[in-house]
């Protein structure tokens, strides 16, 4: 007979006003499964990501996109820390394969401390205006494309527009993207509120060491049963 857990599906990064917002899948209670198995259960649920939780005593984790395995992702840490807060099974630490990572809640945002040279790398490239970005179609293949520019008066108010899309892991275009946040935030050296995808909010400022902070709203979507392979 095969293994029945729960799939918890949140959405991580919500706008102001409730918009945006990058779904996640998360997995609480499936311990054990090999690399293969995440693999196919992520490329199957389709989401940017999805997280197995390996010991709801240290935080350990895996994190797969669609295509492949990362060792380090904004919107799942988030995600993930909020869930367990929601669970009753709060940590102040949460460790994928890059290390351990810090996490915290202020009012309705949940945070995460990393540090960005850990995270996945990204083309970056900085567009004139908030309207080309807007205007992109579209990435590159082979290429994970990270585009921006300044916002609502420029450089003064710390506002930014954000495009990701980074074929090479399985993903056309994600909705908000916390490690080319972390990107952003060690290239700018600043607090910034960054606007991604079709409304998404993703709060950053600059950590101790070197580190950036990098903060979200995120509400539960959906919690069924979910058959393992």
């Amino acid at each position: 007979m095969r293994q029945t857990t729960t799939l918890h599906i949140a959405t991580v990064f919500l706008g102001d006003g409730d918009t945006g917002g990058n779904e996640l899948g998360v997995f609480l209670d499936a311990p054990g499964l090999p690399a293969s198995a995440r693999q196919a259960i992520a490329t199957h649920l389709g989401y940017a990501e999805t997280v197995f939780l390996e010991d709801p005593a240290t935080g350990r984790l895996h994190i797969h996109t669609p295509a492949v395995e990362l060792p380090l992702a904004g919107h799942p840490l988030v995600g993930t820390s909020w869930l367990l807060r929601r669970e009753g099974r709060a940590l102040d630490t949460l460790n994928p394969p890059a290390g351990p990572v810090a996490t915290w809640a202020e009012g309705e945002r949940t945070w995460i401390r990393a540090d960005p040279d850990r995270a996945p790398v990204f083309a970056t490239r900085r567009l004139a205006t908030a309207a080309e970005v807007d205007a992109m179609e579209g990435g590159e293949p082979g290429v994970d494309l990270h585009v921006w520019a300044w916002e609502d008066g420029g450089e003064a108010t710390g506002r930014v527009r954000v495009r990701v899309f980074p074929h090479e892991m399985g993903i056309t275009e994600d909705e908000a993207t916390g490690a080319a946040a972390l990107r952003l935030g060690q290239r700018l050296r600043r607090p910034l509120v960054i606007r991604q995808g079709v409304g998404s909010r993703i709060d950053v400022r600059p950590g101790p060491d070197g580190t950036v902070e990098v903060g979200g709203r995120v509400a539960l979507l959906e919690k069924r049963d979910y058959t393992l392979p």
